[in-house]
């Protein structure tokens, strides 16, 4: 028998769905309540399918289960995979009752949410996230989308899903860098909305490291109850959704100029976290005890706390130019306000950013 430990969900109306945390859920707990017809997609990569894939299937007891089978990675998150998808779809003659499900990490969860977007206009999906990072941001919530070589994640929808289906057990398997970069989102929660989840993790990040079940369901619980709060107030991310990116303007210059995969999504937020309450400092927001805490909180789940050491002030401003928070030309930076409060601001002082960049960055020639 599965261990139900928490459920939650997301009040978007009509819309809404429930987030079920657990042990043992794959292969039990029963999804096909969320299933409107007999079809069901399974999307998943080559990575996660030798190993859960058949206790996938267990979920939807009564129903026509086909899969496609990506490749993994992040450097996959493009039109040809996508494609791979859709070719299965129609490949199998699924119609517009079918369900997509998607069994991974984020790479899979984005693209299986897009393509139920676009496929015949719209059919539901669910989401099976396998790793902590997916587990407790890019599942919930309803971002969707491929990357371009341009920018990450500039190509999607937002397309809730039916449900969230979180199975502990499945983080005993990730490699340790894996782990990190998840715990990279999770700090972010306390950084920008929960002064006391943060001095939490600061207790409890040495067990988070050494995956105790306990922790993790905690720390996932918790995660998943800020995300939830948010984005029932902001679902399109016109305002309060958008302090969700603390670190990723510049997490995702780090990504692109790397090129994808070669940084963890998490790894690069991590340090973009750190350049972040840099440039807070230099506002007058934080003081050097708060930047202190932060960087030694970072470093503590094994994240790196400085981008690639070739990287320019240059590649920077070019690479966060494209950000899709910037407005009218403008670059917009999530910044904490204090330690607990994060703020999206246009008014980040340009010499500061400069300031930031220099102390982050080698010179350029």
């Amino acid at each position: 028998m599965y261990k139900l430990l928490h459920e939650l969900q997301v009040c978007l109306g009509e819309r809404s769905y429930p987030i079920v945390i657990g042990e043992g859920m794959l292969g039990k707990y029963d999804l096909s309540r969320y299933v409107c017809g007999s079809q069901v997609m399974i999307v998943t990569n080559d990575v996660v399918g030798p190993l859960y894939l058949e206790k996938a299937r267990g979920c939807f007891p009564g129903k026509k289960v086909d899969v496609v089978v990506l490749p993994d990675g992040e450097r996959h998150k493009d039109w040809r995979t996508l494609n791979l998808i859709f070719d299965a779809l129609l490949e199998k003659r699924h119609t517009r009752k079918t369900t997509l499900v998607a069994l991974g990490g984020g790479v899979v969860g984005d693209m299986t949410g897009f393509a139920a977007a676009s496929y015949q206009r719209g059919v539901p999906f669910i989401q099976i996230p396998t790793t902590l990072l997916s587990q407790v941001d890019s599942s919930v919530g309803g971002k969707t989308g491929i990357n371009h070589p341009l920018g990450k994640n500039m190509i999607g929808a937002f397309h809730q899903p039916e449900a969230v289906l979180i199975d502990t057990d499945t983080l005993q398997t990730l490699p340790p860098r894996e782990v990190s970069a998840g715990l990279a989102e999770v700090i972010k929660y306390g950084l920008i909305r929960d002064i006391g989840f943060l001095g939490w993790l600061e207790q409890e990040v040495d067990q988070l490291v050494a995956r105790d079940n306990e922790s993790l369901a905690e720390a996932i619980l918790r995660s998943c109850a800020c995300k939830a709060d948010v984005v029932a107030q902001d679902e399109r991310e016109s305002g309060l959704r958008a302090t969700l990116n603390l670190g990723h303007t510049f997490g995702h210059a780090i990504e692109t100029f790397a090129g994808y995969g070669n940084w963890l999504h998490g790894e690069a937020v991590g340090t973009g976290m750190v350049m972040a309450a840099d440039l807070s400092e230099r506002e007058g927001s934080i003081s050097h005890a708060d930047y202190d805490r932060i960087v030694r909180l970072i470093g503590r789940a094994s994240l790196p706390v400085l981008p690639p050491e070739n990287m320019t002030q240059a590649d920077f401003m070019s690479l966060m130019a494209v950000d899709k928070k910037n407005l009218d030309g403008r670059l917009r930076l999530v910044l904490l306000r204090s330690v607990g409060d994060a703020v999206v601001t246009s008014d980040a002082s340009p010499e500061n950013l400069a300031a930031t960049l220099a102390a982050f960055c080698r010179q350029e020639n």
